[in-house]
């Protein structure tokens, strides 16, 4: 009998509080430091990719998401340290779980993710991020892929010495790189 009153009631208390609209997309939400967002293929001081195109992501992603085909560097053409590269590398945003399986299984920390959270198309094919969209900007020092090893003679001297070599690369004082398994920070 009185239950109607109480809705009522709770719709005359809320009558007269103040409204909370979020005004986004003007002003976007500051997201947590370790929000899992976009994926992005990180650079080296120098401006090569990371990813030597061992297909682990790949791999580990359990929703099937990602699609990497590797391809050799030559001397003429070098896009990464190692051997081979990144050649077509593929993630389908319409079937990615945001899980971050694929970060952890990547050996050289190639690929990342961002806090970019804005993923959302009305066209299917625009949510197929390939190699392009993914790809970190070059920053200011860094030389667009295919060129020659700048930071050592051998890739291991871009993930063993990678702190030492980003100083020496000139990196700007306060800026951090992602070089292998350690962070490089000035």
């Amino acid at each position: 009998m009185f239950d109607p009153l109480k809705g009522f009631g709770v719709t005359f208390a809320t009558m007269f509080k103040k409204v909370v609209t979020e005004e986004y997309p003007e002003v976007k939400k500051v997201t947590a430091p370790r929000f899992h967002g976009r994926h992005q293929l990180n650079r080296h001081p120098d401006g090569l990719e990371k990813c030597v195109g061992c297909e682990l992501c790949a791999w580990a992603c359990p929703a099937d998401a990602i699609f990497v085909e590797g391809g050799d560097n030559t001397d003429e053409e070098r896009y990464s340290p190692g051997e081979r590269f990144g050649a077509d590398y593929q993630i389908n945003y319409l079937r990615c779980i945001g899980c971050g399986l694929c970060i952890e299984a990547c050996p050289t920390r190639s690929l990342t993710m961002t806090n970019e959270y804005e993923t959302a198309d009305d066209d299917r094919q625009n949510l197929i991020y390939t190699k392009e969209d993914l790809l970190a900007p070059l920053l200011p020092g860094m030389e667009q892929p295919p060129h020659p090893m700048r930071l050592g003679e051998d890739e291991q001297d871009y993930y063993v010495r990678g702190p030492e070599l980003a100083r020496q690369a000139g990196v700007p004082e306060g800026e951090t790189v992602e070089t292998g398994h350690e962070e490089a920070r000035r």
